[in-house]
């Protein structure tokens, strides 16, 4: 028998169905747990706005605040995060594409959306990916731009599960995937420079 497992995929090994729907399970009770505090009108308000600054607003800033702030030399950082961003977004939105996976709000009618989604599905979150990318690749650079860019990151992260419209492995899968592209994207300019 097979067993749904995200979008047009499943597994047909009934041991490995049963350790993913239990995965699943832990899944959708965090998301529950993290989801909880959006009935409040000014935390979902709050989150929101992360998530908004987080979708783009904040990334597209830094990359044109940088060499104000840091001289010429940053501008080539500039140039790699725009880099970056353009890879991210090609790898979400096939990721996205070929998983398919619902988002949590659809799924379970005690999540609520605290805010419309960009796209249709879930995994991985790009917020996240494109959150640790830029972080990473910035704090590579300058060190100094850790105390604002981390703790903005891990709010970004949180306001995905908030909303409602990520799980927590979404949130996971985007921030392994935004610091894998950030270190292999260092390492190619460790490489050529």
């Amino acid at each position: 028998m097979d067993y749904p497992l995200m979008g047009p995929y499943t597994v047909s090994n009934a041991k490995s169905a049963g350790i993913l729907r239990r995965t699943q399970d832990y899944d959708l009770t965090l998301c529950l747990f993290f989801n909880r505090p959006c009935g409040t009108k000014w935390i979902r308000s709050s989150f929101a706005l992360v998530s908004r600054l987080g979708d783009g607003v904040f990334w597209y800033t830094l990359i044109l605040v940088l060499p104000l702030a840091f001289g010429s030399r940053a501008m080539w950082v500039s140039v790699h995060l725009f880099v970056v961003g353009l890879s991210g977004v090609a790898v979400y939105r096939l990721l996205k594409l070929r998983t398919a996976r619902p988002r949590p709000y659809t799924v379970n009618a005690h999540i609520y959306p605290g805010t419309a989604p960009l796209d249709r599905y879930s995994f991985p979150s790009g917020h996240t990916l494109h959150a640790a990318a830029f972080s990473l690749v910035t704090i590579s650079y300058f060190p100094s731009m850790a105390w604002l860019l981390v703790p903005f990151s891990i709010l970004v992260a949180l306001s995905r599960m908030v909303l409602g419209l990520h799980y927590p492995s979404d949130v996971l899968a985007g921030a392994g995937i935004g610091s894998l592209m950030a270190m292999f994207s260092l390492r190619i300019i460790e490489v050529v420079g």
